[in-house]
């Protein structure tokens, strides 16, 4: 079973990111996380399904946008409603690594993740990637 560290490892060695739940408020948690992306020269591609740009990088709709899904790890911020939704995709596009940040969960969305074989890929129990990130980072090098 992979641990936490190994997951987190895992999810930023990827070579492209996403985020779904960043907004035009920048005090929601979905735009400090792609901030953070963006302070640290990622290259992050916002999942938005109306606005058109956020934080001047061009979003796509959906997931099914995402021109390299199997390089790419998403970072979800969202309900736990919306999040089951985007899990189902993430397994259906082979998506590498997802990092549901504190809230974007519940038992559902849990029992889906060990239903269907994604623990090993996934972090879902209270990571922060705003916490935790810089730290993984740094152990990276």
């Amino acid at each position: 079973m992979t641990n936490t560290i190994q997951k987190q490892k895992l999810f930023l060695s990827s070579p492209y990111y996403a985020v779904v739940g960043a907004s035009t408020d920048q005090s929601k948690f979905g735009t400090k996380v792609l901030h953070w992306y963006i302070q640290r020269n990622r290259p992050v591609t916002p999942v938005h399904p109306s606005n058109d740009e956020l934080e001047g990088i061009k979003t796509i709709r959906s997931l099914t946008d995402l021109p390299n899904p199997t390089e790419t790890s998403l970072s979800i911020i969202t309900s736990a409603k919306i999040t089951i939704e985007l899990l189902k995709q993430v397994k259906k596009l082979s998506i590498p690594a997802v990092w549901c940040q504190p809230g974007a969960t519940d038992v559902a969305c849990v029992q889906y993740i060990k239903d269907n074989g994604m623990t090993d890929r996934v972090l879902f129990e209270g990571e922060c990637i705003l916490k935790d990130g810089d730290g993984v980072l740094q152990a990276m090098l």
